[in-house]
């Protein structure tokens, strides 16, 4: 399996090339365009314990899954928001997605529903997702997608709005962004996370918060 991503980082889109029999899946309406002999079918991966997970990490009860039928074929999935797409490779280092960055990616790759205290104190999804196995996963963000590497011990501050995902068995705590509860409310910035390496942490350069406090309130 093949890919390609395009218009990257504002409007990026994923072009993946598929063998005969080859599949990918995806989310709920990520697909922009297809070949005629690619194959969509709508379905509960993984069964109902693992639709109830992904329904509280915010992502779509069901899920899509293309195959090419009769040859090659491509399939060009769109996330929802602008922003950017990165690939993944989570066979030796699983990866902890936040709610919302799964695009798509290969049928073999095991997803772990984990508690997420971020999301008690930063507006965040109250679940994460943990995924790992063999092929292409593929992350999607509002905004480009920064990653950051981090050698062992050392620590790292992100807004959790700008959290897309991280390497699973990475130190995580979350704390007020100032020590004062004062200077919290007035800098603009409520509860940060203190990552700790090593490990890999995806950042994005914009936040949703911040897009809908942008928006006007209809009277």
């Amino acid at each position: 399996m093949r890919h390609e991503i395009l218009f990257q980082p504002e409007f990026a889109v994923v072009k993946v090339m598929l063998e005969a029999g080859e599949s990918i899946r995806a989310e709920s309406g990520a697909m922009m365009s297809m070949t005629a002999n690619v194959q969509l079918d709508s379905k509960i991966s993984g069964g109902l314990g693992k639709m109830f997970g992904r329904m509280l990490t915010g992502e779509s009860a069901f899920q899509s899954s293309y195959t090419a039928q009769n040859g090659p074929g491509e399939v060009i999935l769109a996330p929802g928001l602008p922003g950017d797409i990165v690939a993944v490779d989570v066979s030796q280092r699983p990866l902890v997605v936040t709610s919302g960055a799964f695009l798509a990616g290969d049928t073999r790759l095991d997803f772990q529903t984990q508690a997420s205290m971020k999301g008690f104190f930063g507006g965040e999804g109250l679940f994460m997702t943990q995924i790992s196995g063999p092929g292409l996963l593929l992350l999607s963000s509002y905004g480009a997608i920064m990653p950051i590497e981090l050698a062992p011990g050392q620590p790292y501050i992100v807004d959790t709005g700008h959290l897309v995902a991280f390497t699973a068995g990475m130190g995580y705590n979350l704390r007020k962004a100032t020590k004062s509860l004062l200077g919290t409310v007035t800098s603009g910035e409520g509860v940060v996370a203190e990552m700790v390496g090593p490990g890999v942490v995806y950042t994005q350069t914009r936040t949703i918060s911040a897009l809908i406090a942008m928006m006007p309130v209809s009277r």
